[in-house]
């Protein structure tokens, strides 16, 4: 099998390809067939050696989807069900998506019914993921208001697509005004324009999902109202630390929490796979690359004027 290898931080020239043996499956370990798996900018970061706690050699990739080739000994997985995979240490503490066949354990495996292709499908694991839970998180009811900021990424896209599904009035933000149309054809009631860090707009909101983070939270909670939730999801301003902060000033009479996607179960993967399935979701895929260009699929995902979207890589 085809096995994309990192042996040291660089560029897009470590990412190598071997051949290795296909893995046979343990007592708790099953082996997935990797059909197609998306690519994020943080990976590209791992690559150049900017997460610590990875270890090379390794394949990298925290989510993917495929079927069931080699189940475990105490597996209740069946041979060529579908399903995905997604964090849980994948592509960080052990080797990840970018091959054709993974051992991962099987705690970590989630079957899916979903009957669109395998490009489809990779759509849909870590960012729609991240954006449901958020939303949960959020605690937003029908009718009610929410703010995405960021809402030209992924995760952004997926949280207006999701929200609206669920009867939530929805406004996002995007810094490039010619970005607005596509927010507004995807279904946001509004859009708001994000200039130096600054929301151009005075209005409050019922929910608050931040894809930004540290260098705006301070504009960001002054645009949710008292009693009103506020989640930090995605850190795009690349600043993790909040300060000079006033936790009076900023905070008084709000929830602010964090979604970090740790805590990953069948129930909500379920849940969020019935929205899906039931209202035909989906968001933009931006380019779709074969393993083989895995170095050109990390290169394209670091374009700014790329179209907006998700990349995707298959194994076919």
């Amino acid at each position: 099998m085809k096995a994309v290898v990192i042996s040291q931080a660089g560029g897009p020239e470590v990412l190598k390809i071997e051949d290795r043996p296909i893995p046979k499956a343990t007592e708790d370990q099953t082996v997935i067939h990797i059909k197609a798996f998306a690519v994020h900018r943080y990976e590209v970061l791992t690559r150049e050696g900017g997460s610590p706690s990875i270890k090379f050699p390794r394949v990298i990739g925290v989510e993917a989807v495929g079927e069931v080739f080699e189940t475990s000994k105490n597996s209740k997985l069946t041979k060529g069900q579908k399903a995905l995979v997604v964090n849980g240490g994948f592509g960080r503490a052990f080797d990840g998506s970018e091959q054709e066949y993974a051992l991962v354990p099987d705690e970590i495996i989630h079957p899916v019914d979903f009957d669109g292709s395998w490009t489809e499908f990779a759509n849909y694991p870590e960012t729609f993921y991240t954006a449901f839970g958020a939303l949960k998180t959020t605690k937003l009811q029908a009718g009610q208001t929410l703010l995405v900021r960021g809402g030209t990424t992924g995760v952004g896209m997926v949280a207006l697509v999701l929200a609206k599904a669920m009867g939530i009035k929805v406004t996002s933000t995007t810094r490039r005004e010619e970005r607005r149309q596509m927010l507004l054809d995807m279904g946001a009631d509004d859009v708001v324009i994000d200039n130096d860090g600054k929301l151009q707009t005075d209005k409050t909101y019922d929910g608050f999902l931040d894809m930004v983070g540290a260098s705006v939270v301070s504009d960001s909670l002054a645009h949710v109202k008292r009693g009103g939730y506020y989640t930090t999801v995605g850190l795009l301003s690349g600043k993790w630390v909040w300060e000079d902060f006033d936790p009076f000033e900023n905070i008084g009479g709000k929830y602010v929490t964090a979604f970090d996607g740790v805590d990953i179960s069948d129930a909500i993967i379920n849940e969020m796979f019935k929205l899906i399935n039931d209202n035909h979701l989906t968001i933009p895929i931006s380019k779709v690359f074969k393993l083989d260009d895995i170095q050109t699929a990390q290169e394209y995902i670091m374009k700014h004027d790329r179209p907006m979207g998700q990349v995707i890589v298959t194994t076919d």
